[in-house]
Protein backbone atom coordinates (compact mmCIF):
# COMPACT_ATOMS: atom_id res chain seq x y z
CA UNK A 1 0.00 0.00 0.00
CA UNK A 2 1.58 3.39 -0.79
CA UNK A 3 1.87 6.39 1.18
CA UNK A 4 -0.22 8.95 0.76
CA UNK A 5 1.88 12.47 0.23
CA UNK A 6 1.43 13.89 3.77
CA UNK A 7 2.91 10.38 5.23
CA UNK A 8 5.47 10.58 2.74
CA UNK A 9 6.65 14.19 3.32
CA UNK A 10 6.15 13.24 7.11
CA UNK A 11 8.79 10.50 6.59
CA UNK A 12 11.29 12.69 4.18
CA UNK A 13 11.39 14.84 7.22
CA UNK A 14 11.86 12.01 9.34
CA UNK A 15 14.57 10.55 7.87
CA UNK A 16 16.33 14.04 7.32
CA UNK A 17 16.14 14.83 11.46
CA UNK A 18 17.78 11.82 11.85
CA UNK A 19 20.75 12.08 9.35
CA UNK A 20 21.60 15.60 10.37
CA UNK A 21 21.45 14.09 13.80
CA UNK A 22 23.59 11.17 13.63
CA UNK A 23 25.02 10.82 9.70
CA UNK A 24 26.91 7.59 10.48
CA UNK A 25 23.90 5.81 12.27
CA UNK A 26 21.93 6.97 9.48
CA UNK A 27 23.79 5.46 6.66
CA UNK A 28 24.48 2.54 8.20
CA UNK A 29 20.69 1.69 8.66
CA UNK A 30 19.99 2.85 5.17
CA UNK A 31 22.41 0.85 3.27
CA UNK A 32 21.93 -2.34 5.47
CA UNK A 33 19.08 -4.73 4.88
CA UNK A 34 17.87 -7.40 7.75
CA UNK A 35 17.44 -10.10 5.00
CA UNK A 36 21.59 -9.87 4.31
CA UNK A 37 22.14 -10.49 7.67
CA UNK A 38 20.01 -13.78 8.02
CA UNK A 39 21.61 -14.71 4.59
CA UNK A 40 24.88 -14.28 5.72
CA UNK A 41 23.66 -16.39 9.13
CA UNK A 42 22.38 -18.86 6.66
CA UNK A 43 25.91 -19.23 4.99
CA UNK A 44 27.54 -19.74 8.27
CA UNK A 45 24.89 -22.22 9.14
CA UNK A 46 25.68 -24.32 5.65
CA UNK A 47 29.39 -23.90 6.40
CA UNK A 48 29.17 -25.28 10.03
CA UNK A 49 26.78 -28.75 8.77
CA UNK A 50 29.53 -28.98 6.36
CA UNK A 51 32.04 -29.24 8.84
CA UNK A 52 30.03 -31.48 11.20
CA UNK A 53 29.52 -33.86 8.43
CA UNK A 54 33.14 -34.10 8.12
CA UNK A 55 33.48 -34.53 11.91
CA UNK A 56 31.03 -37.17 12.22
CA UNK A 57 32.70 -39.28 9.19
CA UNK A 58 35.71 -38.77 10.56
CA UNK A 59 34.44 -40.19 13.65
CA UNK A 60 32.87 -43.25 12.38
CA UNK A 61 35.99 -44.17 10.19
CA UNK A 62 38.36 -43.67 13.07
CA UNK A 63 36.14 -45.42 15.64
CA UNK A 64 36.42 -41.98 18.15
CA UNK A 65 32.73 -42.00 19.30
CA UNK A 66 33.01 -38.90 21.17
CA UNK A 67 34.32 -37.34 17.64
CA UNK A 68 30.60 -38.48 15.85
CA UNK A 69 29.04 -37.23 18.76
CA UNK A 70 30.74 -33.64 18.52
CA UNK A 71 29.92 -33.74 14.29
CA UNK A 72 26.01 -34.78 15.01
CA UNK A 73 26.03 -31.97 17.71
CA UNK A 74 27.66 -29.81 15.25
CA UNK A 75 25.20 -30.38 12.85
CA UNK A 76 21.83 -30.09 14.59
CA UNK A 77 23.00 -27.04 15.88
CA UNK A 78 23.83 -25.69 13.02
CA UNK A 79 20.68 -26.71 10.85
CA UNK A 80 18.37 -25.24 14.03
CA UNK A 81 20.29 -22.01 13.62
CA UNK A 82 20.11 -22.11 9.54
CA UNK A 83 16.08 -22.45 9.97
CA UNK A 84 15.65 -19.80 12.54
CA UNK A 85 17.55 -18.04 10.03
CA UNK A 86 15.72 -18.56 7.17
CA UNK A 87 12.22 -18.40 9.26
CA UNK A 88 13.26 -14.56 10.31
CA UNK A 89 14.40 -14.23 6.64
CA UNK A 90 11.16 -14.91 5.09
CA UNK A 91 9.16 -13.40 7.63
CA UNK A 92 8.26 -16.32 9.68
CA UNK A 93 7.92 -15.01 13.32
CA UNK A 94 7.05 -17.77 15.55
CA UNK A 95 7.46 -15.39 18.62
CA UNK A 96 3.64 -13.88 18.30
CA UNK A 97 1.02 -15.23 19.83
CA UNK A 98 -2.25 -16.65 18.45
CA UNK A 99 -4.98 -14.24 17.66
CA UNK A 100 -7.46 -16.05 19.97
CA UNK A 101 -4.91 -15.37 23.44
CA UNK A 102 -4.72 -11.81 22.03
CA UNK A 103 -6.62 -9.17 23.78
CA UNK A 104 -9.55 -8.44 22.75
CA UNK A 105 -12.05 -5.48 22.57
CA UNK A 106 -15.32 -4.32 22.83
CA UNK A 107 -17.88 -6.93 20.48
CA UNK A 108 -14.60 -9.74 20.18
CA UNK A 109 -12.60 -7.33 18.20
CA UNK A 110 -8.78 -6.84 18.73
CA UNK A 111 -7.62 -4.44 20.51
CA UNK A 112 -5.63 -2.18 18.10
CA UNK A 113 -2.01 -0.45 18.98
CA UNK A 114 -1.38 2.53 17.23
CA UNK A 115 1.17 2.11 14.40
CA UNK A 116 4.44 3.16 14.36
CA UNK A 117 3.77 5.53 11.86
CA UNK A 118 0.90 6.43 14.06
CA UNK A 119 2.75 7.38 16.73
CA UNK A 120 5.46 9.51 14.76
CA UNK A 121 2.64 11.64 12.91
CA UNK A 122 1.19 12.28 16.32
CA UNK A 123 4.49 13.20 17.95
CA UNK A 124 4.82 15.75 14.68
CA UNK A 125 1.78 17.10 15.23
CA UNK A 126 2.16 17.82 19.34
CA UNK A 127 5.83 19.05 18.49
CA UNK A 128 4.32 21.62 15.60
CA UNK A 129 1.91 22.57 18.05
CA UNK A 130 4.19 23.92 20.44
CA UNK A 131 5.76 25.97 18.30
Amino acid sequence: MPLSEHEQRLLDQIEQALYAEDPKWANTVRISDPRSHYKRRLVKASIGFALGVVLLMVGVVSTVIWLGVAGFVVMLATCLWGLSSWKRMNGFHGDRPPASTQQQGPAGRRARRPGFMERMEERWRRRNDER
